[in-house]
């Protein structure tokens, strides 16, 4: 077993060891409104969904060398609002050419072929090619050095396609194949799932006394 302790690496070899474990990691593909009605779309793997009681989501914001915020920080602090738009297989490809560095003024989402569709609760649009949108407000940023911002934000209203989850709020894995991200240029499909029963602990114990393991 191989131990690392990580006070004596630089960050960048933090950042690789981190990133190469810690997978897959869910990809949300943030659009944000930024002046002059800019629509700004960025990839964030550093994302989860947090709690549901409040319904929160987490996003690790990563700022410029020069510690200047990127865009879409400086639309979140400005606004108050984004979208977390889920990346599935289709969007792949537009996903990674939304995550090059474009000028402000240059929105990601028409360079990378993808439309927008009108949110219900904030300005910020959603990404109409996206299979699940979550439109979100700021909750609290905390700020962890001059690079690394953390974001909460509040799930306010969620879109998502009907083939992807029904009535009942059973998702499709199938219809929906979401993109996981990896390290490197590296990603997944999650083709294969498997299910695992969770048992109370009576249960358990009952088995144990069958032998069953």
């Amino acid at each position: 077993m191989r131990s690392i302790p990580l006070d004596t690496l630089p960050g960048d070899r933090i950042y690789k060891i981190l990133c190469s474990l810690v997978v897959p990691r869910p990809i949300a593909l943030v659009s944000t409104l930024g002046p002059g009605g800019v629509v700004n779309a960025a990839p964030f793997s550093f994302f989860n969904v947090f709690s549901e009681a409040p319904p929160l989501v987490v996003l690790g914001l990563q700022h410029k060398p020069d510690h200047a915020p990127k865009d879409t920080t400086r639309h979140i602090g400005a606004a108050g609002s984004f979208v977390v738009n889920m990346v599935d297989e289709a969007l792949a490809d537009a996903m990674n050419t939304c995550a090059i560095d474009f000028p402000p003024d240059v929105s990601e989402v028409e360079a990378a072929g993808l439309t927008t569709a009108a949110s219900v609760t904030i300005p910020a649009p959603r990404i109409a090619e996206a299979p699940a949108a979550l439109e979100c407000v700021r909750e609290v940023s905390l700020a962890f050095g001059p690079q690394r911002e953390l974001l909460v934000g509040r799930v306010l209203h969620v879109h998502v396609r009907e083939d992807v989850m029904d009535e009942k709020f059973n998702v499709d894995m199938a219809a929906y194949r979401p993109v996981g991200r990896l390290f490197g240029n590296l990603y997944s499909r999650q083709h294969e799932v498997f299910g695992l029963d969770r048992v109370d602990h009576a249960t358990w114990l009952a088995r144990q006394e069958r032998g069953e393991g």
